[in-house]
């Protein structure tokens, strides 16, 4: 089983100092979860958000591939319309290397035009924009010289991982499924869509190409472990709640999520089951009922929780529930 902790740092009042401890409290989770079994973490990337939802994904992963040894990163997802691909593709390859191998980036077109806004992009233009950059970044990972922008670049040092870092595309459309197989790369879905996954499969067959689809579980859920999940509700209910409420308001009904929330207040959230609250003993349960590919994804200082509840979450699961599951 893989245990996995999220991480995008939201926090509703943006006060300087606390964003700070929580940054740093987010590695010392890190350095913990290394030690005791957690097996990776997750990263997203988003901009201009008023409670400072995780801008710098790239950063973060070498923050905290330098405060462990042997966290997987996935970075779910990396916008690369909004960057300079040259740029990003040199960055996932120092990445790469110093961490020997443990980065993958889903590559993802975004969906809020005021973050196009705000770095200069054109919106109209995010299909031509994202083929541009993935070609962009996979020639430059060859380490040979390519055609950009109208001049000859060479982009070093090339990757450890052959031929180059892992790259998936991600989207629940059949737009980005085409894509996807035309590049030969994997396909990650945001959320189980019925025959997604038979479309893409056929489009790499038409393409000559080989690839691989991934989704979540229909199950998939944000874990927060306690040993009173009442009383947890009670007192910090209100961050899970904001965190899916901004999310929410971020995405336009052809948008698909497996953690995209109808919920407005608390209660109506822990109906939902998109957050859950869970004992130890719970938690086991879950784990044992899960399939092999699944995870348990820990969401700890979800919504601005306060880090101590955060801690006392992560340290249930490394004490109560890894030794009982593996």
């Amino acid at each position: 089983m893989r245990t996995l902790m999220r991480f995008n740092l939201v926090m509703p009042e943006l006060e300087r100092a606390e964003n700070g401890r929580r940054h740093q409290a987010m590695l010392d989770m890190c350095r913990y979860g290394d030690a005791n079994g957690f097996s990776g973490i997750s990263l997203e990337e988003h901009h201009g958000a008023f409670n400072g939802w995780s801008p710098s994904p790239l950063i973060l992963a070498g923050l905290i591939f330098g405060a462990s040894t042997n966290l997987q990163i996935t970075i779910s997802a990396l916008l690369v319309p909004l960057h300079d691909p040259l740029r990003i593709a040199e960055d996932i390859a120092v990445l790469d290397l110093a961490s020997g191998g443990r980065l993958m980036v889903i590559a993802g077109i975004g969906y809020r035009p005021e973050e196009y806004a705000a770095h200069g992009k054109d919106w109209s233009r995010r299909g031509a924009l994202m083929d541009e950059a993935i070609t962009a970044m996979l020639n430059a990972w060859t380490g040979e010289p390519f055609e950009h922008n109208g001049t000859t670049v060479t982009v070093t040092p090339p990757p450890g991982t052959d031929p180059h870092p892992m790259l998936m595309l991600g989207g629940t459309s059949k737009i980005a499924a085409r894509r996807a197989a035309r590049f030969g790369l994997p396909f990650f879905a945001a959320a189980q869509v019925p025959g997604l996954a038979d479309y893409y499969n056929e489009q790499c067959e038409a393409n000559g190409k080989r690839g691989f689809f991934m989704a979540p579980s229909a199950s998939t859920a944000m874990v927060h472990v306690s040993e009173d999940p009442d009383k947890t509700w009670e007192q910090y209910g209100h961050h899970f709640l904001h965190e899916a409420r901004v999310y929410a308001g971020w995405q336009t009904p052809d948008i698909h999520s497996a953690v995209h929330s109808e919920a407005t207040t608390v209660e109506e959230l822990r109906a939902e089951g998109t957050y859950q609250v869970l004992t130890p003993d719970e938690c086991v349960e879950r784990c044992r009922d899960m399939g092999p590919f699944d995870a348990l994804t820990m969401h700890p200082l979800c919504g601005g929780m306060p880090i101590e509840e955060a801690w006392s979450s992560i340290r249930l699961v490394a004490e109560a529930v890894i030794p009982e599951v593996g």
